[in-house]
């Protein structure tokens, strides 16, 4: 009977907590973002002391402290820092163990600015949630977890230490409401891949939030399994992100899958211009609400925004997107044989140059056509456009398959030079309208301009697939992208890797720009 009563009681309040938040829900909400320029440890092969690691961690949070009070005097209801945040990204297995805690499950209903010493040493922690508590803000950090593990089970690894990227979420009451490890590890050997991806989720009055970090949002799990399945109104992404032009600079992938998904993305970047680290933004499934990129100087940013709280319930919000309709029902468009080859990375695309002023044209790759109607308002001589698809494997490690259409500048008038890099043009169009046939439902649309600026505003998808401009001509155009991921052809492998070794640690820096380059 006193079990039946007991179960009687966490059902009523169950309901009772959902009714709270139905009638205390927000429209709208304000977020903050916050772009950390990361104060590094000195370059070392042997760990520092435990008390060495909280020193430069607590510098660290002493700005972003300042962020956090800031958003707060600023109505910011929630705020998300960036990824490495607290000690930055060069370590191996034994150098960034000093700087771990034991993360607890959510489920402790822990408050650590309440009960310090509940979870044993957790001064980051601790901190973390009395930022959130005396603010009354949510906070997003993250931060390194460690879990023991048996050393005589062969997983375990050498230290008996499972090590997690992982973030953490605070409540307005200094609660941990939030725990995620991240899954899709890029070039961290300090860290451990976690058994299997996490969908992690939690409830708010300003709507339904869920988590993953950088990497991680190149895959299907968790990220698009998050918005698919879950049904969050919005991500929030910590990130360590190198720039990688022509299609992943961090505004235009992160404003694109805000756009391709339908849902709002807070991104939340460091910033360190030596690594090409910069750009964060408050990213609408209809626009950018709000972005940075900055490339001159090293200092951080925060970013505010209103946004809505529940999307899928505003009248703007963008209908479903068949990414191949149009470009499956006409033919490919008649033109002088001249395709060519060139590599975006080390991919290589097949391309066409785009000749007179105006004009229609279509190239193709394996199962992938492009389609490209367009008209410049007047031709630079010294520039040079092409169009460009790519249908296949892309990456040496994770083997991600892509499907892109790219309409883009090339870095001189020698053809072998489109997918380079460029930052700058002088050409405007007066129309395009790009489409694709694409195999893929995951499609996300990148308009990148001159000098590395988003063009909120300035272009639409329309709901047969067609990327197209609208209000005006457009400003000198970088790129008109349509990126897909086709996750089903994607080959398996394990995300991820681990060292130990000192070499690999004092090569990292190197490595990380090397990676940047052939697999981004």
């Amino acid at each position: 009977m006193l079990a039946m009563i007991a179960s009687s009681f966490r059902t009523s309040a169950a309901v009772f907590a959902v009714i709270i938040l139905h009638f205390g829900a927000l429209d709208t909400f304000i977020a903050a973002v916050y772009e950390h320029a990361v104060i590094l440890p000195k370059t070392t092969v042997t760990p520092v002391s435990q008390d060495d690691a909280l020193l430069l961690m607590n510098k660290n949070i002493d700005i972003l402290e300042r962020a956090i009070k800031q958003a707060a005097k600023q109505g910011a209801q929630i705020i998300v820092t960036p990824e490495d945040a607290l000690y930055g990204w060069t370590f191996t297995r034994e150098t960034i163990f000093p700087y771990l805690e034991d993360v607890p499950d959510p489920q402790a209903n822990w408050i650590p600015c309440q009960d310090s010493n509940r979870f044993g040493y957790t001064p980051v922690q601790v901190r973390l949630s009395c930022l959130a508590k005396n603010n009354s803000i949510y906070v997003l950090a993250n931060m390194g977890d460690k879990k023991p593990c048996n050393r005589h089970n062969s997983m375990c690894p050498p230290n008996g230490y499972y090590q997690y990227n992982t973030n953490v979420v605070y409540d307005a009451e200094g609660k941990l409401v939030a725990r995620y490890h991240k899954y899709h590890l890029y070039s961290e050997p300090q860290f451990d891949v976690p058994e299997k991806p996490e969908l992690v989720t939690f409830n708010t009055t300003f709507g339904r939030f869920g988590i993953f970090t950088c990497f991680d949002i190149f895959f299907h799990d968790p990220a698009v399994t998050l918005v698919k399945d879950f049904h969050v109104d919005t991500i929030l992404f910590p990130t360590a992100w190198m720039n990688v032009l022509p299609l992943l600079t961090a505004i235009e992938f992160h404003s694109a899958w805000a756009v391709g998904m339908r849902v709002n993305l807070l991104a939340a970047n460091t910033h360190n211009i030596h690594m090409n680290m910069t750009g964060s933004g408050i990213y609408a499934p209809q626009s950018p609400k709000v972005y940075h990129h900055d490339m001159e100087t090293e200092l951080g940013k925060l970013l505010l925004a209103e946004v809505d709280s529940r999307p899928r319930n505003s009248p703007a919000y963008p209908t479903a997107v068949n990414w191949s309709a149009h470009a499956t029902t006409i033919r490919p468009f008649p033109g002088k044989k001249n395709t060519f080859r060139a590599f975006i990375s080390r991919d290589t695309f097949n391309f066409t140059e785009l000749f007179e002023n105006a004009g229609n044209l279509t190239v193709c790759q394996k199962d992938l056509c492009c389609h490209l109607s367009y008209r410049m308002l007047g031709k630079e001589e010294d520039e040079v456009y092409a169009l460009g698809a790519f249908s296949g494997l892309h990456g040496r490690r994770r083997k991600e398959y892509w499907q892109v259409c790219t309409m883009l500048k090339c870095k001189t008038t020698n053809l072998t030079t489109c997918g380079r890099p460029v930052e700058t043009a002088s050409t405007r169009f007066e129309m395009f309208s790009l489409s694709g046939t694409f195999g893929t439902e995951y499609v996300i649309p990148e308009v990148l301009l001159t000098k590395i600026h988003l063009s909120p505003g300035k272009f639409e998808v329309l709901q047969d697939g067609r990327l197209v401009n609208k209000n005006g001509p457009s400003e000198p155009i970088l790129t008109v992208s349509l990126f897909g991921r086709w996750y089903a052809k994607d080959s398996s492998s394990i995300p991820g890797g681990t060292s130990n070794s000192a070499t690999t640690y004092l090569l990292i820096p190197i490595l990380l720009m090397i990676v940047a380059w052939q697999i981004l």
